[in-house]
C-alpha cells in the first residue's frame, strides 16, 4: 500500500497502519529513509502488517 502524507511522523504512521508504533523502523527501511520524522509531502510504501515482526531499532 503506498500513502501520501504531508509531514507528520513513522511512529504514528505505523501506530496507524501496521498496529505497532515500534515497527516504523519497517516503514522507514522499504522507503531508504533514517529519520522518523517527515518534513513536507512525502509518499511512502507501507509494508504488510506483520504481528510477529519486532522494531525500534536500526541496525
Amino acid at each position: 500500500m503506498k500513502i501520501t502524507v504531508i509531514g507528520g511522523n513513522l511512529f504514528c504512521i505505523a501506530a496507524t497502519y501496521l498496529e505497532d508504533a515500534t515497527q516504523w523502523i519497517r516503514i522507514a527501511q522499504a522507503n531508504g529513509l533514517s529519520d522518523p520524522v517527515l518534513i513536507g509531502m512525502t509518499t511512502l510504501y507501507i509494508p504488510p502488517v506483520n504481528s510477529a515482526a519486532g522494531g525500534g531499532l536500526a541496525s
